[in-house]
């Protein structure tokens, strides 16, 4: 028997069967004949050239993976995605940073049935993703952003990271009011680069990670980030991801921006609860269940309210001369929102009922570090 054949019975049995034994069945197929290894390492090579096809990046398919499996199948995604880049076309910079950012580390060695049924369940789900929005990134673009850009964002990261690192609350307040300073110096530059000299560059897209729990009030606050720096969110619930439409440099503005304020969110809420002692146990299911409103509520309270602050401070930022690039900016992100998403939804937060976490959160979003921009001169 051919090891394409072994393949092609055991896929038949566990990738398009759906009976209790298929997986099993597959399992055992490959488990029996070890010269089928190379065979099955190249079909989930054609998996994932397949996820790019239907608009899949390397940072979306770790995503869903980690969501919907567990760590054994995120390491062999990995081991996956890193072998067939070789063989793929160039890309962008953006997804040789997600590719650089891929997990690395080995699959833990394993018998050969389990490690077989791991992998049929990877490909069972890398089989099924269904098409995305295409984010267009045009090949070549790799070597862009190795100007002043590209340094400004790397010095604004690595305080961001310090911020995040550090024990000391001011010295965390003083390294993010640092960073969000220099965000909205790099953001006026390339502003005032625009309006002197039009840039050709179209508006462009890429995906944020909206991770569980109350990935809903995260959304939320994704979306008041991406309006203030003139960008477009749409939000997949399904898939655990936004994404953002607008021009390069504040695509990048805004992925830095909602880090940093996400962590400051995490932290405030931390703190508050322990101030106020909010309880985790009342006969267990009634602690989680205040806890889980809460917190709800408190980061309902903190997107809201950030929103607000980020939407007034936008209004301040801008000068006459450059109303007229801007308001051609915004034409061309909306165009692009509308051909990529031309059927949207809105949604109305749910579980906002603590009237303490919704206090609590609104101050800490004053709390929070948004320096407003300089005015352009």
């Amino acid at each position: 028997m051919s090891t394409s054949s072994t393949v092609d019975r055991a896929f038949a049995s566990a990738l398009y069967e759906t009976g209790e034994t298929a997986l099993d069945a597959g399992a055992s197929l490959l488990a029996s004949d070890p010269a089928a290894d190379a065979e099955l390492a190249r079909r989930g090579h054609e998996f994932v050239a397949g996820a790019w096809r239907r608009g899949w990046q390397p940072a979306d398919v770790v995503r869903i993976v980690r969501r919907e499996l567990d760590d054994v199948h995120v390491l062999l995604v990995a081991a996956l995605i890193r072998g067939q880049a070789p063989g793929d076309g160039p890309r962008g910079r953006r997804w040789n940073a997600q590719l650089a950012e891929v997990p690395d580390d080995a699959p833990p060695r394993t018998d050969r049935f389990s490690h077989a049924t791991a992998v049929l369940e990877l490909y069972r789900l890398l089989l099924r993703l269904p098409t995305l929005e295409a984010l267009d990134e045009a090949p070549g673009q790799a070597s862009g952003g190795a100007g002043t850009g590209s340094r400004m964002l790397t010095r604004i990261r690595a305080l961001l990271a310090k911020a995040e690192a550090t024990g000391f609350p001011e010295e965390a307040e003083a390294l993010s009011a640092k960073a969000q300073e220099l965000m909205a110096r790099h953001s006026v530059d390339e502003a005032l680069l625009a309006a002197r000299a039009p840039s050709p560059d179209a508006p462009g897209a890429c995906r944020i990670g909206v991770e569980p729990p109350y990935e809903q009030a995260k959304a939320v606050l994704l979306d008041a980030v991406a309006g203030a720096n003139h960008c477009r969110a749409v939000w997949n619930e399904p898939l655990g991801f936004s994404t953002v439409v607008g021009f390069e440099t504040d695509l990048e503005a805004v992925e830095l921006l909602y880090t940093s304020l996400l962590m400051q969110a995490t932290t405030a809420l931390t703190k508050a609860e322990a101030a106020l002692g909010v309880p985790r146990a009342r006969g267990r299911a009634g602690g989680r269940k205040r806890t889980k409103t809460f917190r709800q509520s408190f980061l309902a309270a903190y997107a809201h309210r950030i929103g607000t602050r980020l939407a007034a401070a936008a209004e301040t930022q801008v000068t006459d001369d450059l109303l007229p690039v801007l308001a051609s900016r915004e034409v061309a992100v909306t165009g692009r929102l509308d051909r990529m998403f031309p059927e949207t939804t809105t949604t109305r937060l749910r579980g906002v009922r603590d009237a303490a976490g919704w206090t609590e959160g609104a101050q800490a979003a004053d709390r929070a570090q948004v320096r407003h921009r300089p005015p352009l001169r």
